[in-house]
């Protein structure tokens, strides 16, 4: 049998071809122009096989295991998701099956400053807590009372999911570093005072935001930017060392895999680091803007891929990409993770991701082949003109998919005749089915648009080789429409000072014609119903899904002002508007498939935990995650809520998981999924918990503030247990 090897991927016989082919028809033949409004072929599309399939790497060619990873004591929580594997375990084992019903509160930290929405998996270090606060401010606070040591207040707004713990030559030079807006900053984990020896004067500037947490290698400090790209940066020196382009430069490989370079493809969900090997592994978005296709044709790397980089040199080692062009914002999600499981008696590296399509992404850590067969399925043609669809979308048999990845008509919820019928009336000219592209003025439904699985991640017990994950499982309808006639493409404009800041700062989330991405709403028409002084005060404070960005001030400020408020437009008398180059569409916004009464649409369970043999890639378990107690009151069966807290596992055989809309906090017996205990929070919880030793005893601290995308009331609250 014939191989080629394709992107570090190796596909049997003449599979290159058929999945090259989307690719190959946008080649123009010579002297002939591209007809971008031309509709792709559905009858062609169906003469390619119903599967290709991605081989497993043969098990000897698999890596062995260097040992795991070092975790310290395994007492300390040193970094957001636990640490560099992000596995989020502790070999804690004080609380226990036997003993977890016993847990109460031990202490709640509020911060005082103000109500906002915390994301960050807080690090606790020989007993001492370092996390964000609500209000913006970073805090030293003692473990084992809740008593706050010192506060930092940075100029920018902390980063929105991450914190990392730096150990010194000795205790006091120890650091803690996170990003605030476009800066590094290393803090004395003694005293919090800025850390002269680091930068410049405790801070290193740097060319984009950050949402993750730091991984530092050496004197290297590694961080994926939030808009685009992976940089290296020197400790010492504030220098950048290197970067790697997620976006590809002209030149550069999977430059050609874009007919047009967009946005997008972004290492927003985090970044793992093999310290070993040093290697730095990171996933990404998709391209953006949202389910508009036929802006960037082509195959799109590296967006939708988990990529693995030489920390020493930046260099891309490998890259593997689960949905291939994609036009449904179906992201990898959550940081990658590090594992080492058994293959035919013997013990292998591997790393882990999972996705939006609760597909469980699971390859040898070195060579980036898959450790199980990765099966391809035939996609559907796209109706619309100017879309290129690609040919093979992912659709794998293991592992185990752990949500609905297909909404359907058997899919309609359950919960109620008044319920069922009134999601059905609105499925009336919808389009639905697996990964089937949008229709124009009409809902497509999507399953899964915020996962599936989640940016919290997972959470693997190294002894078992067992991975948890919570998940979403709920459909929504996504609706594109025609561009008005007026449509002016602001990209094309004389570029205004405004046009720049805007491009620096807001164009990931707002769209390059401030027509909104995801669910950041657009900004056209803002003259009409804001005014100059609500944005200012909007970018001092942020709002809901709006980070704070205070560090836009002076003349950028009142340059984006004009900018958002029109007042820097040209005569645009000479623009083409009613006949672009390429069909210009709306999308019209991400709308949950609700019920009349507000739940979803779909049947039930709504939100899970699940339990992932990583040996084998099947579903241990999968049990409801949150409660509607009015629905438990009607006889109806625990359905699970919407969630977005995360899973944390001991080495007593528990994983505690919260974010659930019910507020509360759960543990769960590790081998069966049975729940064993429940506390409620005075917030949602707004990120995992983490899990630490102080003074000889056990402690699950939980950052409790609301808000988010559950958009529930806000707090300022911590909230740590332990056992009386």
């Amino acid at each position: 049998m014939n191989f080629v090897r394709v992107e570090n991927t190796v596909f049997k016989g003449c599979a290159y071809l058929s999945l090259f082919v989307s690719l190959l028809s946008l080649q123009a033949q010579e002297g002939q122009p591209l007809n971008y409004w031309a509709i792709e072929d559905a009858a062609e599309r169906a003469t390619l096989p119903k599967y290709k399939t991605i081989p497993a790497s043969p098990s000897a060619d698999l890596t062995p295991t260097d040992g795991l990873q070092p975790r310290e004591d395994y007492r300390n929580w040193p970094r957001s998701h636990g640490d560099y594997t992000s596995s989020k375990y502790s070999g804690l084992t004080q609380i226990s099956r036997a003993n977890v019903h016993q847990l109460e509160v031990a202490w709640i930290y509020r911060s005082g400053d103000k109500p906002g929405n915390v994301q960050v998996n807080p690090i606790i270090v020989d007993g001492i807590m370092y996390a964000p606060t609500s209000g913006n401010h970073v805090v030293a606070v003692n473990g084992a009372t809740g008593k706050e040591f010192w506060r930092y207040a940075p100029k920018g707004k902390t980063s929105r999911r991450g914190i990392t713990y730096w150990r010194g030559p000795n205790r006091e030079r120890d650091r803690v570093l996170f990003t605030a807006g476009t800066e590094i900053i290393a803090l004395l984990a003694i005293s919090g005072k800025l850390d002269p020896d680091f930068g410049n004067d405790g801070i290193i500037q740097i060319p984009d935001t950050c949402a993750a947490p730091l991984a530092v290698y050496g004197n290297t400090v590694i961080f994926p930017g939030f808009s685009k790209d992976v940089y290296g940066y020197d400790m010492s020196s504030g220098k950048q060392l290197w970067v790697f382009h997620t976006l590809p430069q002209s030149g550069e490989f999977g430059y050609e895999t874009w007919d047009k370079m967009d946005l997008g493809a972004n290492a927003w969900s985090g970044l793992t680091m093999d310290r070993g090997r040093g290697i730095a592994y990171v996933t990404t978005g998709s391209p953006k803007p949202n389910f508009m296709g036929q802006r960037h044709r082509g195959r799109n790397l590296f967006a939708n891929c988990l990529i693995a980089i030489d920390v020493k040199t930046g260099q891309r080692l490998w890259h593997f990409q689960e949905v291939r062009h994609d036009i449904w914002d179906m992201d990898i999600p959550g940081p990658p993770f590090l594992a080492t499981i058994e293959r035919d008696g013997a013990l292998v590296d591997v790393v882990g991701a999972v996705s939006k399509l609760a597909n469980t992404l699971l390859l040898d850590r070195v060579t980036g082949q898959p450790i199980f067969p990765f099966k391809l399925k035939r996609a559907p043609a796209s109706k619309l003109p100017g879309f290129v669809t690609w040919p093979y979308q992912p659709k794998p048999d293991l592992p185990e998919p752990f949500a609905t990845q297909e909404f359907s008509m058997e899919r309609v919820t359950d919960i109620g005749e008044e319920n069922r019928n009134s999601v059905l009336k609105q499925l009336e000219g919808a389009t639905i089915g697996w990964l089937v592209p949008n229709a124009l003025n009409k809902p497509n439904v999507i399953n899964n648009v915020n996962g599936g699985g989640e940016w919290s991640g997972v959470a693997v017990d190294p002894n078992t080789q067992t991975m948890f994950v919570n998940a979403n499982n709920f459909p929504w309808y996504i609706t594109l429409t025609q561009a008005p006639e007026d449509f002016v493409d602001e990209s094309k404009l004389p570029e205004t000072p405004g046009r720049k800041v805007y491009q620096s700062q807001c164009i990931i989330c707002h769209g390059p014609n401030r027509e909104g991405t995801g669910e950041f709403p657009p900004l056209i028409g803002l003259k009409h119903r804001s005014t100059e002084e609500a944005v200012t005060e909007l970018l001092k404070t942020g709002k809901n899904l709006m980070p704070a960005a205070p560090h836009i001030q002076g003349q950028d400020l009142q340059n984006l002002l004009d900018y958002v408020f029109e007042k820097d437009r040209p005569e645009t008398s000479g623009q083409t508007k009613s006949a672009p180059e390429r069909p210009v569409y709306k999308f019209l916004g991400f709308k949950r498939l609700n019920d009349h009464e507000g739940y979803h649409g779909s049947k039930p369970p709504w939100g899970t935990l699940n339990a992932l043999d990583l040996n084998t890639g099947k579903l241990k378990w999968q049990v409801p995650l949150g409660e509607y107690a009015e629905l438990t009151k009607r006889g109806i069966e625990k359905t699970g809520t919407e969630n977005y807290g995360g899973p944390v596992a001991t080495a007593s055989g528990l994983v505690f998981c919260s974010g659930t809309r019910d507020l509360k906090i759960r543990a769960f017996d590790a081998s069966t999924g049975e729940e064993l205990w429940e506390h409620e929070l005075p917030f949602n919880a707004s990120a995992a918990p983490s899990i630490y030793e102080a003074n000889g005893e056990q402690y699950i601290v939980v950052p409790a503030t609301g808000g988010g995308k559950l958009r529930l009331p806000m707090g300022d609250a911590y909230v740590a247990f332990k056992l009386p």
